[in-house]
């Protein structure tokens, strides 16, 4: 590797050169010497960004020239030479600027940037360009009005795209970026038909296994037809093979969504809306909730707000989940224990909370139905038995995982249900499964102002619905990892947003459950042998054929074994909430356990809504409080070193700078955390640290804070609200005569700068010269300023005037 070059050096911020230093300079503040080269020289402004453009040199030697120009795009013929840390990222990959001027061109990676050159993004029929260079036209009216509407409609990242495919010889076109967002004219151009066996038996597997499951969490979570869990299995995974970007997903209704849905159908007969043996304004009111959960996930999708599955915390979704998993076991104790007929002739149980079900299940023991538990029982405990074996076997015999033990136990019942007539004997049976309406796939937008009632009740529930769901499809996206057959699809959490938002519209239009990705599913998918959205087509086509042609075969299915079906899930949403507790314990995180306890206490003792809400509240106060805490710190200098370090990390091995108060903003300044600005810096100011209880008396003198040094190199974006009170602070010093300096601040051209220069904020500090390129330039200036000096400070070592 070549040797690192030196730095340029510089001459003093006003271009003058004297001859002469501070008559007593302080023995902290050193005179400053060029660059060696050194570690310890070089350590601070490693990481700092190219100088501003007040501190830009003066004068170059013809090395330090050549080493600046080459971190400028506007090079014509860039020289061959070793990489070093001055050279451009890309090298001349994105030398498509146009030349601010003949000769060397000094003006580094922050140069004013010219519009993109035309012709980068090429349409069929002719080029980008509307004319040649001497004006000539070269398109018809029609093709110069489409090429105008393209050029519009490209984003700045399509543009620079652009002119990288063009450098490259990579031919751009329209079609390649609706590629991108429509992942299946990727997957179905490159699908193998060596893939079909794999994903036609993993879609057997997964239909075997959750085709049940949907009709259990239809019939006792969501309180709606049974058929409209099926339905959400035909055209949900569907659309998403259509449109997701995680080929080996599955989506499908999972256990907390149903179990929302079926706390808004009892919201609507709790308020007189309708009666519980209503099915078609059950199914009305779970379309309605879908979609409204669809279109919110959609509009998120479209306005790029894929981030926001980082907003809940894991201790709230850990709390939330579990509690989830309490309410469903509890629920699901009625028809196991043959107690539902009861329950709904009880006042205050069958829509009370757990706390209120569990009572009544202790008070009326003596009334349980033998052979409905004992059914109910047999099924759990073998399912459960099933589960471990797979968990066990599966990672020395993978071909486990091909067991449908679900279908086999359902099938089984069903048989011994219509053989013994356990119907006759009391066990409640699932019964003629059918649409509410009576018509298959029957067609009803859910947006009907005749459903403004029910879509005013379902939106605190359907926005829940959309977080939880998008949050379970993320991590199961993440988990899946990459897929090695569809290396070009790219997991994107906007287009999954898209894709699952678009599939829960489609869904709603026929009232089936919300449906999202699941980690389990898709796990079971991809160990069977999906390795593409094929897979989910199959699944789609098996649904749609059970629907068709088995559901009279339904009729004998018990309850109670969908029942222990639900249980079955509610048992592994509880089952990892220990591992978290003790987790949390092991590191004393106590407000994290805190958050999980008040809303599994309020989730069971009082409602699902309630704590939802609490746990929402909680979580998004939490984000706020933390976004809105000014995170600045007081800087002292590594001796020996030009290195400064967080002096209230290391109060004891670094050294204060007499008369300076040196101040880092490491983030961007916003409305939302420059409230607090004003307050953080007094306290340093009096305190020496942000840490100090404001009841103490002033423990650093006045003089102490003659020069303010504001480090910005974190300050990226600066908002109106920031700037005003910024721009405040350095008036409100500036009035009480204290100097003020910037370090590391933006270039001329960033919006950072134009903004401080427009409020004042430049003019306030006494100009341009107050905008340094480092700290310890600041310092200098510092003492120049003290000792009466109108300039920098010669260097004395090297003769080379600075």
């Amino acid at each position: 590797m070549s040797p690192r070059p030196k730095p340029p050096t510089r001459t003093s911020t006003t271009g003058t050169t004297h001859g002469h230093a501070p008559a007593n300079p302080s023995g902290l503040r050193q005179s400053y010497t060029p660059s060696d080269g050194s570690a310890e020289d070089v350590a601070y402004s490693a990481d700092s960004p190219p100088m501003s453009p007040p501190t830009q040199q003066a004068h170059l030697t013809d090395d330090a020239i050549s080493h600046q120009s080459l971190a400028g795009p506007c090079i014509q013929n860039q020289p061959t030479s070793t990489p070093t840390e001055y050279t451009t990222l890309l090298g001349r990959v994105l030398d498509f600027r146009e030349h601010a001027h003949d000769g060397p061109c000094n003006h580094g990676t922050f140069s004013p940037r010219p519009a993109s050159p035309s012709g980068s993004f090429q349409i069929e029929g002719g080029s980008h360009a509307d004319t040649e260079l001497d004006g000539t036209s070269t398109l018809s009216r029609t093709k110069a009005w489409k090429q105008r509407w393209a050029s519009r409609m490209k984003s700045k990242k399509m543009s620079t795209s652009s002119a990288l495919a063009e450098r490259h010889g990579v031919k751009d076109t329209a079609l390649m970026y609706l590629s991108y967002y429509l992942p299946v004219m990727v997957w179905a151009r490159e699908y193998k038909w060596s893939y079909l066996k794999g994903d036609f038996i993993a879609a057997l597997t997964v239909a075997g296994m959750y085709v049940p499951m949907a009709l259990s969490l239809a019939d006792n979570l969501a309180h709606v037809p049974a058929i409209n869990g099926l339905y959400s299995f035909v055209l949900n995974p569907l659309v998403y093979a259509l449109l997701g970007s995680c080929p080996a997903m599955i989506v499908g209704p999972e256990a907390a969504g149903s179990l929302l849905v079926g706390t808004v159908v009892k919201t609507s007969v709790d308020r007189g809306r309708g009666e519980d043996d209503d099915p078609i304004l059950h199914a009305k009111i779970c379309g309605v909730v879908t979609g409204m959960a669809g279109a919110m996930v959609f509009a998120a999708g479209v306005a790029r707000l894929g981030f926001l599955d980082s907003v809940l915390s894991r201790p709230f979704l850990r709390g939330f989940i579990s509690a989830i998993g309490v309410v469903i076991a509890v629920d699901q104790l009625l028809p196991e224990l043959g107690l539902s007929k009861l329950a709904e002739n009880t006042p205050g149980v069958g829509h009370g909370s757990s706390v209120d079900k569990l009572r009544f299940l202790f008070s009326n023991l003596d009334k349980v139905h033998g052979l409905t538990c004992a059914v109910a029982g047999t099924s759990f405990a073998v399912i459960m038995v099933c589960r471990e074996i797979k968990r066990r076997m599966q990672p020395r015999y993978p071909g486990f995982a091909y067991i449908p033990d679900r279908f086999i136990v359902v099938v089984l019942a069903a048989f011994l249900a219509y053989r013994f007539e356990w119907e006759k004997a009391g066990v409640s049976v699932l019964g003629e499964v059918k649409s509410a309406s009576g018509h298959l796939f029957a067609f009803r937008w859910p947006f009907q102002p005749s459903q403004m009632t029910h879509i005013r009740d379902a939106m605190g529930t359907s926005f829940l619905i959309a977080l939880l769901g998008f949050f379970e499809s993320s991590v199961a996206a993440k988990s899946l990892g990459g897929n090695e057959a569809f290396a070009s699809i790219q997991l994107s959490p906007n287009r999954e947003l898209v894709a699952l938002g678009a599939a829960n519209l489609v869904g709603a239009c026929f009232m089936s459950l919300p449906a999202f990705g699941g980690y389990g599913r898709s796990k079971v998918n991809r160990s069977t042998g999906g390795r593409s959205p094929v897979s989910s087509i199959i699944l789609s086509l098996l649904t749609l054929i059970c629907i068709l042609y088995l559901l009279p075969y339904l009729y004998y299915l018990p309850k109670p074994v969908l029942s222990s079906l639900i249980s079955v899930v509610a048992w592994s949403l509880i089952e990892e909430c220990p591992a978290d507790i003790s987790f949390f314990i092991r590191i004393g995180a106590w407000p994290e356990l805190g958050l999980m306890l008040i809303i599994l206490l309020s989730t069971i003792f009082f409602s699902l809504p309630l704590g939802m809400a609490i746990g929402v509240g909680l979580s998004l106060l939490q984000v706020i409080r933390h976004s809105t805490r000014p995170r600045i710190q007081i800087l002292g200098r590594i001796p020996g070193t030009n290195r400064f370090e967080n002096a209230e990390a290391n109060p004891d091995r670094l050294e204060f700078i007499e008369g300076c108060l040196i101040v880092k903003i490491p983030e961007p300044l916003t409305f939302a955390n420059t409230g607090e600005l004003k307050t953080r810096l007094r306290r340093l100011e009096l305190y020496g640290t942000s840490q100090a209880h404001p009841a103490l008396p002033r423990l650093r003198r006045e003089d102490s804070n003659r020069n303010i040094i504001f480090d910005i190199h974190g300050v990226t974006s600066l908002d109106g609200s920031g700037t005003q009170v910024l721009e405040e602070i350095v008036r409100s010093y500036r009035q009480r005569g204290v100097r003020v300096f910037f370090s590391r601040g933006p270039d001329k051209d960033h919006d950072v700068w134009q903004l401080m220069q427009r409020s004042g904020i430049v003019d306030l500090v006494g100009g341009e010269d107050h905008f340094v390129g480092d700290v310890h330039d600041a310092l200098k200036m510092t003492e120049v300023e003290e000792g009466g000096e109108l300039a920098a400070v010669c260097d004395h070592e090297s003769g080379v005037v600075r």
